[in-house]
């Protein structure tokens, strides 16, 4: 009787809980690969920057039909990326000290795409740091240091200027 119970209640809460996941609720913050910040107030999805020294961006992306690039760079004191795939599983994290000359510049790809991209690299990637994501749709979460006021603009304009599309060769 008590199993039978808790399965009932399970099913009936069941309702509540899907589309509460974050990759659902970043998928409904705008149109995918493109960066949106993140306000200190909740917005629709409930999603917001509650940290009052980390200014955050937050960009949904498919590799379907292709792999993703993000790309940024700017003179902010701290900043650092975190992919994840659509089972908001992290697939990759990095910062500032790890990139290449401080800036970021990563591509995500299927296997078979980052394969493709081995046999015959562009030059546009010389630099790009190249991670496999077996999942196809995932999110990715920016985010920048303003310790103190007067790093403000500096950390919008990083985030604004930061780019999350489709790589093209």
């Amino acid at each position: 009787v008590g199993a039978a119970l808790l399965h009932i209640i399970i099913v009936l809460a069941l309702p509540q809980f899907t589309g509460r996941d974050a990759y659902t609720r970043v998928l409904g913050l705008l149109e995918m690969d493109s960066f949106f910040a993140l306000t200190s107030t909740p917005g629709p999805t409930g999603l917001a920057n509650d940290d009052p020294y980390l200014r955050t961006a937050v960009c949904s992306f498919s590799i379907s039909d292709g792999p993703a690039r993000f790309l940024a760079s700017g003179n902010v004191p701290f900043w650092s990326l975190a992919v994840f795939d659509g089972n908001s599983n992290e697939v990759f994290s990095m910062n500032d000290h790890t990139a290449v000359n401080g800036k970021l510049d990563l591509v995500v790809a299927t296997p078979i795409q980052l394969v493709e991209l081995r046999k015959s690299p562009p030059q546009a990637l010389a630099q790009s740091i190249m991670i496999e994501m077996k999942e196809q749709d995932g999110f990715a979460v920016l985010r920048a240091m303003a310790p103190v006021d007067s790093f403000e603009e500096q950390v919008r304009n990083f985030l604004a200027e930061s780019t999350c599309e489709p790589f093209r060769r």
